[in-house]
């Protein structure tokens, strides 16, 4: 398989996770979404994703996925073990939903699309700092109360929504966005970090790291 990936990209952190946990092997293929007006918009990757975004899965027959929600339900449907989502149906649910506030709502709101554009109708630094902060703290005041660490987010087992909260955790704290008032959510993120699969994803281990 070939992922199409940028280091700092939250939605490639997660494809990363969910690779490694499955223990696939993957070529990675960065591509730089700020150098040179952003790689991504070449007419050579735009042919690979439409979207123009990262990630993208390439499959070993040649079947491109996009999305990295869609990516990783296939390749938990593909890889079952271990299963990333829980058994029972209302679990289910309640594990895409904590995924889906992150992937949903926080991420759109603070992609790089979205922060330049912002530039673009000129605010600056400060605000958009403001801005992206507003978006983690109100969609981690609804996680905080959802989610049930023992130690991951719901119960013994690595789920989906781990896989969304240790990369948005990790932007926070880049943008210096304060998460000691989610103890439950500090929680989670220590105890995925100490596994192999999230610490090999972090961003400054993959080869395009700056």
């Amino acid at each position: 398989m070939k992922l199409y990936d940028y280091f700092r990209s939250s939605a490639a952190y997660r494809v990363r996770i969910a690779l490694n946990l499955k223990r696939l092997s993957y070529d990675a293929v960065p591509i730089h979404l700020s150098k040179d007006g952003g790689r991504q918009k070449t007419p050579e990757y735009r042919a690979i994703n439409p979207q123009m975004r990262v990630p993208t899965l390439v499959l070993s027959n040649g079947d491109r996925l996009i999305q990295s929600l869609a990516i990783i339900e296939y390749l938990d449907e593909t890889f079952p073990d271990p299963a990333l989502l829980p058994v029972e149906a209302v679990e289910r649910a309640q594990v895409r939903a904590v995924a889906q506030i992150i992937a949903c709502d926080i991420h759109p709101t603070n992609n790089t699309s979205t922060l330049a554009y912002l530039r673009k109708l000129g605010h600056d630094q400060t605000e958009i700092d403001e801005w992206y902060a507003s978006w983690i703290l109100s969609g981690f005041e609804a996680v905080e109360t959802m989610i049930r660490p023992a130690p991951y987010a719901f119960g013994s087992h690595v789920t989906i929504a781990d896989l969304c909260i240790i990369p948005q955790v990790f932007n926070a704290r880049r943008f210096k966005v304060p998460i000691d008032r989610f103890p439950k959510i500090a929680s989670v993120d220590s105890a995925c970090n100490k596994l192999s699969a999230f610490d090999n994803a972090r961003p400054e281990k993959q080869p395009d790291a700056e």
